[in-house]
């Protein structure tokens, strides 16, 4: 299978730049399984499309403010992507300058400070920063938002509370875990009120989720490595809820990694650590029963996953209407429900 299997065509003028002023405005492509039809509704419609007793896992990983900009001691400027935070104001990075900085080089930092180059592997340099407080805590005053490369503005005060779900808590991203920004407290208070459970997982999103396919075969990608925890009280919660015959609901396709990440044969454990998961068609995900995502790049790994879950010629039928219906896409964008074929039945009764 080539990543070219994976190509569509997408105007520029789809790809939104800005969030809408009210989260749960977003509009909302439900894709049933099968040859059911499209339907065009808005993610404010979430409470009348799932049932009593159906649990929605979200990603509460929070994104740090991780650009940042300074200049080498030869003048040349630098432009910094932290990708990881790691103990001792050291971190992960990805260095953007006219000539790679090699190890023992400092950068002079426009907030203030230095940061040391220690090393450089796979693409990513080893960073050891000398600033005035704890690295977490001297980038919410001195680094920027990590917007997206497709949207092409400098980041704005919004932007420091619109890139972030609602229900952020664990330090850790460099890219927002995006189907969970279309929720607000509003929503999240008519789904329970619905009778709908809510759980976590932390996937700290990386900004490889951004680097191009390079590869034609898509079997010969390598993913980039990110960190994750799935608590045994969401496995525990997960089993309640499909014993008492609820369903499964993914809020984006990182709750989806992190789920398969941690299971074994079907069976899903606790796990905390690191998963490069490649999730393609051939790939049976067994984990949730119904995932909620925006739309994603053309020949990304991410639109290979929703094909594995969909079905890649539903998901591009599906991408076309967006299309021509004009939705909004990518990280501020619109969103789409899908549901697995093994939910067919109490998909379509949910959808009623």
């Amino acid at each position: 299978m080539k990543k070219s299997d994976f190509h569509f065509d997408l105007p520029d003028a789809l790809i939104a730049q800005a969030p809408l002023a009210e989260r749960s405005a977003s509009r909302l492509l439900l894709v049933p399984p099968g040859p059911a039809a499209f339907a065009d509704r808005h993610v404010r419609d979430l409470p009348d499309l799932v049932q009593p007793g159906d649990l929605l896992v979200f990603n509460d990983t929070r994104v740090i403010p991780a650009r940042l900009f300074g200049h080498k001691a030869s003048g040349g400027r630098v432009e910094i992507l932290i990708e990881r935070l790691l103990p001792g104001n050291e971190a992960r990075a990805q260095i953007g300058a006219s000539k790679a900085p090699k190890p023992g080089g400092r950068i002079l930092l426009d907030g203030g400070g230095e940061a040391e180059v220690l090393s450089r592997d796979d693409g990513f340099y080893h960073l050891r920063f000398e600033v005035d407080d704890a690295l977490e805590s001297w980038l919410l005053g001195a680094g920027q938002m990590p917007l997206p490369p497709y949207i092409r503005r400098a980041p704005g005060q919004d932007d420091v509370e619109r890139y972030q779900t609602v229900f952020a808590r664990e330090v850790g991203a460099v890219a927002a875990p995006t189907a969970g920004l279309h929720f607000d407290d509003a929503l999240l208070e008519r789904l329970r009120a619905r009778g709908v459970q809510f759980g976590h997982v932390t996937l700290h999103v990386g900004a490889g989720t951004f680097q191009p396919m390079r590869v034609d075969d898509i079997r010969e990608h390598r993913m980039h490595s990110e960190w994750l925890n799935v608590g045994a009280e969401l496995v525990a919660q997960i089993r309640r809820t499909r014993e008492a015959g609820g369903r499964v609901i993914a809020v984006g396709t990182t709750v989806v990694r992190a789920l398969e990440s941690a299971s074994v044969d079907g069976e899903l454990h606790p796990f905390a650590g690191e998963t490069r998961i490649f999730i393609f068609p051939g790939y049976r995900i067994r984990s949730v029963d119904a995932m909620v995502t925006n739309f994603h790049l053309p020949e990304s790994t991410l639109l290979m996953l929703v094909s594995a879950f969909a079905g890649r010629e539903r998901i591009l039928a599906a991408y076309e209407h967006a299309v021509r219906a004009r939705y909004r896409f990518f990280s501020y964008g619109d969103a789409m429900l899908l549901w697995s074929a093994e939910a067919a039945d109490r998909a379509v009764g949910a959808a009623r």
